[in-house]
């Protein structure tokens, strides 16, 4: 491929697609974002922005394009969204990228989907499958825990209330990759033939990093002694439960029950390699990349230069 590519970015509105954005133009790449009609083109400097909706737009989008990076992900894991946009959305870009000739499809996907217990990784892992049998050159990335998702809890140590954590606090650990880091690693994958026709599991630099961990951060970083606070997974096991069965009455808190068991997996399931082998996750064996760390993204919040923008994130 050329060192220059047009490249068509999808979901570049959220802080992911931002930070990819601005990847992709510093490797000297012409990007072109698509949004929604009432997203706002401010948030994507330097990209050329065309506005329209899935999957009309599409055709007209894709003309000239080299390579596509999709960032595109469902807001709330909610199964309708979830098949809507992880599935949906990715495969009419897809069928418009295949039809136009582009040559690259870079899908950022999500580490969970090798333990596949809820809708939206079934969503994700069918479009996997739809991109790696079509006839084009692809990658997809599959990042670990992001920083906005582990930093929930900032704000409430600050204000000097307890870290929570569920069971013991080392039920879970991952290797959280900024959103910077992030975007740097998907441009790669246009350019380097490694990368390409691949699936790739990635963390930001280790080691794995427990929810006490986390506590521990916060304790350096206020000056302060953190309280913990555990909470037991039955609690949630029972939340599950309560509200799977309510919604068999009443069918308004069946996504309640879905929002509920999405929480639960995350609380109980470490973003990590999963070893099939031993049937265990594997902090050695999940490759890193990048130099951010979580503990200075925390410092630079509690400082307030960086906001708490988790968005669907938020668990806490």
């Amino acid at each position: 491929m050329a060192s220059t590519l047009n490249v068509l970015l999808l979901g570049g509105t959220g802080t992911i697609g931002r930070s990819t954005a601005r990847a992709l133009l510093a490797e000297g790449h012409q990007v072109t974002a698509l949004i929604r009609p009432r997203a706002d083109a401010a948030l994507l400097p330097g990209c050329t922005v065309k506005k329209g909706e899935f999957p009309d737009a599409l055709t007209a989008a894709m003309s000239g394009i080299d390579c596509v990076v999709s960032c595109l992900a469902s807001r709330t894991g909610a199964p309708q969204d979830a098949w809507a946009v992880d599935h949906a959305a990715n495969s009419a870009a897809l069928k418009a990228a295949v039809a136009a000739g582009v040559r690259h499809f870079t899908l950022l996907s999500a580490i969970c989907v090798q333990k596949p217990l809820l809708e939206f990784q079934r969503a994700k892992l069918a479009f996997e499958a739809e991109l790696q049998a079509a006839p084009l050159d692809w990658t997809i990335v599959r990042p670990t825990a992001f920083f906005k998702s582990l930093s929930g809890q900032v704000p409430r140590v600050a204000q000097g209330r307890p870290f929570l954590v569920f069971a013991d606090g080392k039920l879970t650990a991952c290797k959280p990759i900024s959103d910077a880091d992030l975007g740097r690693f998907l441009a790669l994958t246009l350019t380097d033939p490694a990368m390409r026709n691949r699936i790739l599991p990635i963390g930001g630099p280790g080691p794995a990093i427990t929810p006490l961990d986390q506590a521990a951060m916060l304790e350096r970083l206020t000056g302060q002694p953190v309280r913990i606070k555990r909470v037991p997974v039955s609690l949630m096991h029972g939340i599950v439960g309560l509200l799977t069965a309510l919604g068999t009455l009443y069918p308004g808190l069946r996504a309640k029950a879905q929002l509920a068991r999405i929480g639960r997996y995350y609380a109980t399931q470490s973003m990590l390699l999963w070893n099939p082998a031993s049937q265990s996750y594997d902090a050695d064996a999940t490759p890193e990349f990048g130099t951010d760390r979580l503990e200075d993204h925390y410092a630079a919040m509690l400082r307030g230069d960086v906001a708490d923008d988790r968005g669907a994130h938020a668990i806490f």
